[in-house]
């Protein structure tokens, strides 16, 4: 709950008229996953749990690799002594860095420009090496692009506690008063307007995108690596310029400096 709200589990549960099981724990405790495992039998793990705001990550190196580093080992290591050995991991595709060219595909080098990349790019590591040890793990490493949208109910989007590290939260926020105007981080970028261009991919989509990856590992001991993208890449502009098109209104803004560890462009092949 770093960064979210009980409010969101209530609202699932109402969505799917269901009852969900709940355990507020740091994801470094091994000793609160271990009495998690303890009290019930897991098919697999779908690991999101993690820090994720490139420019805090630069402020902040040693929370980044302590909270994301850290929980993914705790979390293998407490997976193996119960014999759970499915990982669905929550990568980024910020593990490629500033890629020589675009739309980037699953085997482009690795190089993170980043303290947060380089912790998502140092748990693959981990996680690959898990699986030469040991290839009866069943592992997938889903690179994400960048997850945007909501619920088609309205019910569950992203409501950033602080002010929001995405995009289209803070446009959102911007809209309805709650920010003065939006800031744009670089506008000098080889881009066609200037601003950075990323692959949005709606965050219902990318949920799917786990359900699948989950559903292949069952009874198939594999390493797999994916990217979760649409192949498509948008500037910042563009999707303001789209949210005050839906929205039918203005999106105040203004250029400010890049973010230390920002890149021009990326958007992934989907072609995998």
């Amino acid at each position: 709950l770093f960064n979210s709200s009980l409010e969101s589990l209530k609202r699932i549960e109402k969505l799917y008229d269901c009852n969900i099981s709940f355990h507020k724990v740091d994801v470094r405790d091994k000793e609160a996953i271990r009495n998690i495992f303890e009290q019930y039998t897991f098919c697999g793990v779908i690991h999101f749990a993690g820090l994720k705001a490139v420019g805090t990550s630069v402020l902040k190196p040693i929370e980044y690799y302590d909270v994301n580093l850290g929980g993914a080992i705790a979390m293998a290591e407490i997976m193996k002594e119960f014999g759970c050995k499915t990982f669905v991991f929550s990568s980024s595709a910020t593990v490629y860095g500033d890629p020589d060219s675009v739309p980037i595909k699953e085997d482009f080098p690795l190089s993170a420009t980043n303290p947060y990349g380089r912790s998502k790019l140092m748990i693959e590591d981990f996680l690959r090496d898990i699986y030469i040890s040991d290839n009866s793990w069943s592992i997938v490493l889903l690179r994400y692009f960048n997850p945007v949208g909501a619920h088609k109910s309205g019910l569950i989007g992203e409501d950033s506690k602080d002010i929001p590290n995405n995009l289209m939260p803070y446009i959102a926020q911007v809209t309805v008063g709650k920010l003065e105007k939006l800031s744009v981080f670089g506008g000098d970028y080889a881009t066609p307007d200037g601003t950075g261009v990323r692959d949005y991919i709606h965050v219902v989509d990318l949920a799917k995108g786990h359900v699948k990856a989950l559903q292949s590992l069952k009874n198939n001991s594999q390493l797999l690596t994916v990217n979760l993208g649409t192949g498509v890449g948008h500037s910042v502009l563009e999707m303001v310029k789209a949210f005050e098109k839906a929205s039918g209104k203005k999106v105040p803004f203004e250029i400010v400096p890049r973010r230390a560890g920002d890149i021009a462009s990326y958007y992934s092949d989907s072609g995998y």
